[in-house]
């Protein structure tokens, strides 16, 4: 089973939830990686926005081989309203849930969303890194917070996301002449990084193979192709 520390309840209000965000950044690090990870996890969550049902799903891939080697998932309910800039708090309990379910404990971790391209800088890869105390970050497919210059279109360009000055991730250009992903460090480890295992994590397709087959998963939950 894989481990994680149970750091706060998750019975918030908004306004407690905003707060809790602004005294948890503070214990976020950004750095480099300290060995060079053999496992990736990608973790993605599939709801509708009023409905209370989640569910959750993590795909955890060799970087050798690219291969699935592990999936954990579960159907569960959400604790907290859909509200942006706050879906941390709606998606990581159900995403522990699933990850408590794994017997590989991942290297790094990749989610469906944003680290520190957050207007508090605590999205839910930064949020859930200090839960599962390991490298986390951030791929996703639009903005929540920033401004960048577009990329130069070939595969591997990327230009820096900036808000209120801060460099907060990267527009990444994943494959030729396609719309970029938006990519920013979660906790324990650093934006390069983060950008050269996107780049790695390369299976034809615009998103990236751990979230995509994470994606994957939670659709074939949601249809009910798939029971865990």
């Amino acid at each position: 089973m894989a481990n994680y520390q149970a750091l706060h309840d998750w019975n918030l209000s908004p306004t407690e939830a905003v707060a809790l965000q602004n005294q948890l950044r503070s214990q976020i690090r950004i750095e480099p990686l300290t060995s060079t990870p053999k496992t990736i996890a990608g973790c993605d969550i599939s709801f509708n926005k009023f409905e209370e049902a989640v569910y959750a799903g993590i795909a955890v891939i060799d970087l050798a081989t690219m291969e699935t080697i592990e999936e954990a998932g579960v159907v569960s309910t959400a604790p907290f309203p859909y509200i942006p800039g706050l879906l941390s708090f709606r998606e990581i309990p159900s995403l522990l849930e699933a990850w408590s379910k794994l017997t590989i404990e991942p290297d790094v971790v990749m989610f469906d969303g944003h680290g520190t391209a957050h207007p508090r800088r605590i999205g839910i890869a930064s949020h859930a890194g200090l839960f599962l105390n390991r490298p986390t970050f951030g791929c996703g497919k639009s903005v929540l917070v920033g401004k960048y210059e577009e990329p130069a279109p070939e595969r591997g360009n990327w230009s820096p996301m900036t808000h209120y000055r801060d460099v907060i991730g990267a527009a990444l250009r994943t494959k030729n002449k396609v719309s970029p992903v938006y990519v920013s460090p979660g906790h324990l480890i650093d934006l390069e990084t983060a950008i050269a295992l996107t780049l790695q994590c390369d299976g034809g397709y615009r998103v990236p193979e751990p979230t995509r087959r994470a994606h994957n998963l939670v659709n074939a939950l949601r249809r009910g192709e798939k029971v865990m």
